[in-house]
């Protein structure tokens, strides 16, 4: 089904697959050749949370600078567990630090798996779940809520501890402009 639907997307979108939810975050499906990679370039795409197994964005990333991490999970619809949403916030938060970084969060088809980290990213800059949720499905409509993702996030959410054991402490100030904010929404 993914591949179906990200042909679909790939036809109406050309050649990059994303929607930007803020300035500085976008989410999407992957950018598996060097015409994507270097479309993501042109976008001011710095960095890149690669939730696929199926690709590596590494080697393709690697001529334009971008910064990937590859935070490998299969869109099985089974519990994700903390430490892979951990390891991509961690990641986000790093690269929001920059002023003029733009992340961009995908996996195959921009349904599932990067939708679910996108999620807990926006949780950890202070956005209510529900409101995240809803921006993420305004700006990316193919965006489909697997319950047992978004309990996977709920779970994080709920141990509230970084790897090194220390209390996370964040705001949504930490990803620069957020336009889309939820005390912005209509």
């Amino acid at each position: 089904m993914d591949q179906i639907d990200r042909l679909l997307v790939e036809e109406t979108q050309g050649i990059l697959d994303i929607n930007w939810v803020t300035e500085r975050i976008a989410v999407g499906g992957w950018v598996e050749t060097d015409e994507k990679m270097r479309a993501a370039a042109k976008c001011g795409i710095t960095h890149i949370i690669d939730m696929t197994w199926e690709c590596d964005d590494t080697a393709l990333a690697k001529p334009y600078g971008i910064e990937v991490l590859v935070n490998a999970v299969d869109d099985d619809f089974k519990p994700k567990p903390p430490e892979i949403l951990e390891k991509g916030v961690e990641f986000a938060l790093s690269a929001l630090a920059k002023p003029d970084s733009k992340l961009l969060i995908h996996c195959v088809a921009g349904r599932h798996r990067g939708p679910m980290m996108a999620l807990a990213v926006f949780c950890k800059l202070g956005w209510a779940m529900e409101d995240a949720m809803r921006r993420l499905s305004e700006r990316r409509p193919v965006v489909d809520w697997a319950p047992v993702y978004v309990a996977s996030v709920r779970d994080f959410l709920d141990n509230g501890r970084t790897s090194k054991g220390e209390s996370v402490e964040l705001s949504r100030s930490a990803a620069g402009p957020l336009p889309y904010g939820p005390d912005k929404m209509p």
